[in-house]
């Protein structure tokens, strides 16, 4: 089963390609199956948002779609491949905002650039990345977490990968605070959480998602939330509420779907409106809830907005992170 190449992220502006390069008639598409290509491991919310709005377009559309997963370097190896791809909508990146932005301070001779290489079909915003420490070590809040820290003169909190949200995170909290919280770098959410059960790690920063199995066997607190407080736990205060400082905990964290530049425009937005009309279906709405989700989709040019405002800013502090030498 061949699919097609190019895709990813754009966010931005919408690359030229060459006349030379036979386009698909946007009326005709789809004509066979199509390849959602996950740049993260399986079980994470990448992988979930993935499934549940590729099942919708597969049900939409009357065709196949497949799932491929390409785990490993914050996202680059999956979209490395969707980049490779033709750009006539048979093969889509789901990923996430850290891998658009930061990957090219990351990733040295990064085979992709991810603002002429992709267009972004949508943002799904995550509902944040909370701060959740093992519920035996006490540690109920902000305040708490740095008391411990500084008692003990070791803490370690787990992130999936260098340079991601999570491990700016803890990079925040470190310099603000004076302290020296180790940060545990996983390929992806599931052996993160995994890690912070065993308590081989003191704590996480992932997705509510994620870290579903931490919570319902009790063995996790969240103790912080970015940007603002979640429905499903409102008692826990956001980081800024609780004196975190860092830009970085006002930050939009969400899942995204792109193509490869290049790809007709008709078939980009119908790609949008199939992953807007999913959003109001019972199947996903019950989802988001489940999470605290309460925002669902983006529109295209919201999205672009969105990138256009925060990338720069996530861009400076995994710079930022590259300099420090506790990475």
């Amino acid at each position: 089963m061949k699919i097609s190449r190019r895709s990813f992220f754009a966010g931005m502006a919408s690359a030229i390609v060459s006349p030379s390069i036979a386009r698909p008639a946007a009326s005709d598409w789809p004509q066979q199956p199509i390849k959602i290509v996950v740049g993260f491991a399986p079980g994470g919310q990448t992988d979930v948002y993935a499934r549940m709005y590729g099942e919708f377009i597969g049900k939409q559309t009357g065709v196949p779609v497949v799932f491929e997963h390409k785990a490993g370097a914050l996202g680059s190896i999956a979209a490395a491949e969707v980049k490779r791809a033709a750009p006539d909508g048979y093969t889509v990146l789901f990923t996430t905002s850290g891998a658009m932005s930061v990957n090219r301070v990351l990733i040295k001779d990064l085979a992709y650039d991810t603002d002429k290489d992709f267009q972004l079909i949508s943002a799904m915003p995550t509902g944040g990345l909370p701060l959740i420490m093992h519920a035996e070590l006490k540690v109920m809040d902000l305040a708490g977490l740095v008391r411990h820290s500084r008692a003990t003169g070791r803490m370690t909190i787990g992130t999936f990968g260098v340079g991601s949200p999570a491990h700016l995170a803890i990079l925040a909290l470190n310099e603000q605070y004076g302290l020296n919280i180790e940060p545990i770098h996983y390929r992806g959410e599931v052996p993160m959480w995994n890690g912070v059960l065993a308590q081989i790690i003191d704590g996480g920063i992932g997705t509510i998602v994620g870290a579903q199995p931490v919570l319902q066997a009790g063995s996790g607190r969240i103790i912080a939330v970015p940007r603002k407080r979640l429905t499903i736990f409102p008692e826990v205060m956001t980081f800024a509420e609780q004196g975190a400082a860092s830009p970085l905990f006002g930050l939009t964290t969400y899942q995204c779907c792109a193509v490869q530049a290049g790809t007709p425009t008709a078939i980009v937005k119908r790609l949008s409106d199939l992953i807007m009309q999913a959003a109001q279906t019972e199947k996903i709405k019950a989802m988001l809830a489940t999470f605290g989700i309460e925002e669902g989709p983006m529109s295209i040019e919201a999205t672009r907005e969105l990138y256009a405002r925060e990338a720069p800013i996530w861009i400076n502090l995994a710079k930022i992170a590259i300099a420090d030498r506790r990475t």
